[in-house]
């Protein structure tokens, strides 16, 4: 019963949005009033886990979202997305911008939280799509593969990270092996799929498309590159140095607290606000009223975070993850395969992949001791199966729809494809990594 209704609530809420043409937000909160009754919750149980869910999502990703748009803008608008796009045409070429921006997600990725990579990628990715006249999709798509795969697979991303800790893995071999099994997943869903979306040639987000500027208007390319490339450091540096230093010292809390996603995204736009605002000429009230109007840019987006939160959390509260784990219980297929095809049904039944990784992680753990598998390579099979096709109640769906600006049904063509071949893909590799190790 859980599951049906999970299921007919996603089928209304695509109803209400592609056909009704609702406001998505309300159809979220619409379909979780009806699918939370269906599951049994007394009507305040509905109202609470709404709250919850909206209240969780919003508190964990609006600081980020809205420092992320602010940092865009003043990229976009000061210059530097263009003059980091002239130097990137420059150096690999028209034909193989889709390969550098393939790689530049993989490593952007690998420190940095998905909503952060994405806020401060993608508008390069518009940037450079609009001034050489290229699919935005086609060259975007291998970048966002790249995000995805560093997200579900590696730690010290939070799903792979609490895994890790309840399966006392190895930080140091999940990552290699989690490094292995990404390579052929990005090139499959990123670089060979994303070679089919020529046709995708809709215009992305105007908002994010900054007018031409002459050379001697725009920040030198060191500028450039640094302002955007400052949270990376930061979080890179406090991830590769905190371990390091001794535990609870001050200087460890002060390098920690600067690695926080929302405190680099801070300080990169106080930074851009200095490089990329004032020494170009601009007032501060001028920049300012830039920074308000990227918040305006994603106001909408946010309700509609909100929303896939509110179901989310009804999901949650209405017993599915349990109902998932139970229908698997007693399965005998392979314990990684088990273990990808329960993270992947929690998956697409909730939305988030971090619950889908976290609750398979504890229904799994009896499992890993009782077979004795590679406990590394259990990681990445949960961590695959957590990214199986994304859809209309997973934030990230909405996020790359409203940036790329796709109708609902070549959003499902394109995004949640290239999610399920990220998931399929993950799992294959670490069966054959299974099968090389022996």
């Amino acid at each position: 019963m859980p599951l049906t209704s999970t299921f007919l609530g996603i089928l209304v809420l695509i109803g209400l949005i592609s056909f009704v043409r609702l406001h998505a937000f309300l159809a979220f909160l619409a379909v979780s009033v009806g699918v939370g009754l269906a599951l049994g919750l007394q009507p305040l149980a509905v109202l609470e886990a709404i709250q919850k869910g909206i209240g969780g999502t919003l508190g964990s990703i609006t600081a980020i979202i809205a420092l992320g748009a602010m940092l865009g803008k003043l990229v976009a608008q000061s210059g530097a997305a263009q003059r980091i796009a002239v130097n990137i045409m420059t150096l690999v070429g028209t034909k193989n911008a889709r390969w550098a921006f393939l790689v530049t997600g993989f490593i952007v990725g690998l420190p940095l939280f998905y909503s952060v990579g994405f806020m401060l990628l993608t508008p390069l990715v518009i940037t450079v799509a609009y001034r050489y006249k290229l699919p935005a999709l086609y060259i975007g798509l291998p970048m966002l593969a790249s995000l995805s795969v560093t997200q579900g697979y590696l730690p010290p991303h939070p799903a792979p990270l609490a895994i890790l800790k309840q399966f006392n893995a190895d930080m140091g071999l999940t990552l290699f092996y989690g490094i292995i099994v990404s390579i052929p997943a990005i090139l499959i869903s990123g670089a060979l799929f994303g070679s089919t979306l020529k046709r995708y040639t809709t215009l992305p987000n105007p908002a994010f498309i900054a007018p031409d500027l002459p050379d001697d208007q725009m920040p030198s390319a060191t500028v450039s590159f640094l302002t955007v490339l400052l949270p990376i450091l930061l979080i890179g540096f406090s991830t590769l140095f905190g371990p390091l230093l001794p535990a609870g010292s001050v200087s460890q809390q002060i390098l920690l607290f600067i690695g926080e996603p929302v405190v680099s995204m801070f300080c990169a736009v106080m930074v851009a606000t200095i490089t990329l605002g004032l020494r170009l000429g601009k007032s501060m009230p001028t920049v300012t009223a830039l920074l308000a109007d990227s918040v305006k840019d994603v106001a909408m987006l946010l309700l509609i975070f909100g929303g896939a939160g509110a179901l989310k959390q009804v999901l949650t509260d209405g017993g599915v993850n349990q109902a998932v784990a139970d229908l698997m219980h007693n399965s005998s297929l392979h314990p990684y395969v088990l273990a990808w095809g329960m993270a992947a049904l929690i998956r697409v039944c909730v939305g988030s992949s971090t619950v889908s990784g976290i609750t398979t992680a504890g229904f799994v753990a009896p499992l890993l001791t009782a077979s004795g598998v590679e406990p590394n390579l259990m990681v990445l099979s949960i961590g695959a199966g957590s990214m199986m096709f994304s859809h209309v109640n997973d934030t990230g769906f909405w996020l790359f729809r409203e940036y790329f600006q796709l109708s609902m049904a070549d959003t499902l063509k394109t995004w949640s494809v290239m999610e399920t071949l990220v998931s399929v893909s993950g799992l294959g590799g670490v069966m054959a990594l299974n099968w090389v190790l022996g």
